[in-house]
């Protein structure tokens, strides 16, 4: 394996980087902060990295109150002739968070940071520096690349147990050292309410930290940002951020389940006193923008997408999907003609022109919904489909026409080294389609890797549509319903690029790490 940890890196860990994220949490944590506050500014929700590329990145963090976000970086961690970086000025209007931008760094290296707080009305009072780390992508393939991916966090009651250890598959994702981790959405439940206790099969119960936000389903601002304030209560997940940088998209959870723009709920849900997705939708997006550092959601950014191209030198360029935002209304999505589908004509045609284009070796396709698992929405009361596949192995029909255009845009255009990555359905699998198998057979084979939950209930395998000719050849999943994380079930999956031969490594892992299936695959194929 060409790929190695940075010299350097494991001492950050067990030093500056197990410090920061031992900090002592304000007493106020789980709730806005106070505006007149005594001391000097703290940032206990730790620090995070986004959107890392050969010369850039960007850094967040929150204050406890207003303050002046202040950045350093260095090429080691004892911080000798750091480079200083003025951020912005954290106010009530971000909820205290906000991101700096870092350019012009070197491609290719280790770049240590430290987050300072500063009184705005006197510079000279900063709080205690927060300390993380981040590799810069490689110009040249001889490193390698290693990442990992997942999703869903907190969900169906299972939140923060302080007797579980809290997220402890976050500490089994650190020890692989990867250049970055890819969230596959659901980074909350903004509609899952937890209470102080659950109900285990074995007649125990399972603890959750609560807070106030956490109480209800989101639906003001103020709840959506405490969801996501929520998961930095957990110090793994904030001791995961200080090391790992982040590519981080969206799905239905971050606002509600299942959603669809112009979506009304129903009086059947009487959780809710707005009514509108929309309204719902954009203080959640709102929310998501302030919690995580994503290029695409910055001020300068008039589009304020989710859906971006995140290239990650010679062998990786990672296509990110929002198959929430431009989707149609969720129906039994058996139509003949559907233009919009499930990524909308704008996304569809940008992600087809930017595969085109890609000369990385492999493109990673981060879809937030899995493309021949059948996902059903019964959250009205009617027989909708919430993803691709509607259970019609038949030819294409609704949402897989769009995909049924990709993977015949993908074969006739000869583009090399497609994998699809996805979480969604709360277990791990592999699926290979095969034109031999299907209905519509103009493509190429390709394979759609599974993995999560992170945190949250875990399900039984989805059944399988034939219309693209998936073949299950791995899974691991429970037979019942909502098995909590003490019960097993969480996963996460690694990939590990090669420099050297360029082959692509894909691990299914489950929540100590230990790996349950392992694929390889070849580069410069159109098809595997």
């Amino acid at each position: 394996m060409s790929h190695r940890p940075t010299p350097g890196r494991r001492s950050v860990l067990r030093g500056s980087l197990a410090a920061s994220a031992a900090l002592t949490l304000p007493a106020t944590l789980g709730a806005a902060p106070a505006l007149a506050l005594s001391g000097r500014p703290k940032a206990g929700w730790g620090v995070q990295a986004g959107d890392v590329t050969a010369d850039s990145g960007l850094v967040w963090v929150r204050s406890d109150r207003p303050a002046r976000m202040i950045v350093e970086t260095a090429a080691t961690e004892s911080f000798r002739n750091p480079r200083r970086w003025h951020g912005p000025l954290l106010g009530a209007g971000t909820d205290f968070t906000g991101t700096t931008r870092l350019h012009g760094l070197p491609a290719g290296e280790q770049v240590h940071y430290r987050v300072l707080l500063a009184d705005p009305d006197d510079p000279r009072r900063t709080g205690e520096p927060v300390r993380g780390t981040f590799r810069t992508t490689p110009l040249g393939r001889r490193r390698g690349v290693r990442f990992l991916w997942s999703g869903d966090l907190a969900g169906q009651g299972w939140g923060i147990n302080p007797d579980f250890g809290g997220y402890t598959i976050y500490r089994a994702m650190a020890k692989l050292d990867p250049d970055f981790f890819l969230c596959s959405g659901d980074n909350i439940y903004a509609d899952g309410p937890l209470s102080a206790t659950q109900a285990l099969p074995d007649g125990s119960a399972w603890r959750n930290i609560t807070t106030e936000e956490k109480s209800k389903v989101a639906e003001t601002l103020a709840e959506y940002r405490g969801n996501f304030r929520y998961n930095l209560l957990d110090e793994n997940l904030r001791r995961f951020n200080a090391q790992v940088p982040s590519i981080i998209q969206w799905d239905d959870h971050e606002v509600r389940n299942n959603w669809y723009p112009g979506e009304v709920i129903t009086s059947a849900d009487p959780r809710y006193t707005e009514k509108s997705i929309d309204v719902l939708a954009a203080r959640a997006r709102r929310a998501f923008s302030e919690y995580f550092p994503l290029s695409t959601l910055q001020p300068q950014d008039r589009h304020g997408r989710v859906y971006r191209v995140m290239r990650h030198g010679p062998l990786l360029d990672v296509f990110v999907l929002d198959m929430r935002t431009y989707r149609n209304a969720n129906s039994p999505d058996d139509q003949a003609v559907d233009p919009q589908g499930i990524l909308g004509a704008e996304q569809l045609e940008r992600l087809k022109r930017e595969l085109s284009r890609s000369r990385a070796v492999w493109k990673v396709i981060a879809a937030d919904m899995p493309i021949g698992l059948v996902v059903p929405d019964t959250t009205e009361g009617l027989p909708n489909i919430e993803a691709v596949a509607q259970g019609d192995p038949g030819a294409p029909l609704g949402r897989e026409l769009q995909i049924a255009e990709l993977l015949r845009f993908i074969k006739h255009r000869r583009i090399t080294g497609t994998v699809w990555l996805t979480a969604d359905v709360h277990h791990t699998s592999a699926q290979h389609y095969q034109p031999s198998r299907a209905a519509f057979t103009d493509f190429e084979p390709f394979w759609e890797f599974v993995s999560g939950p992170l945190n949250a209930g875990a399900f039984p395998a989805s059944a399988l549509d034939g219309t693209f000719g998936p073949e299950r050849v791995f899974v691991k999943a429970p037979t019942d319903s909502n098995v909590s994380p003490a019960g097993g079930y969480q996963f996460f999956g690694e990939v590990d690029i090669d420099g050297g031969s360029g082959e692509l490594t894909v691990r299914l892992r489950e929540q100590d790490g230990t790996v349950l299936f392992t694929q390889v695959l070849q580069p410069g194929r159109v098809g595997q």
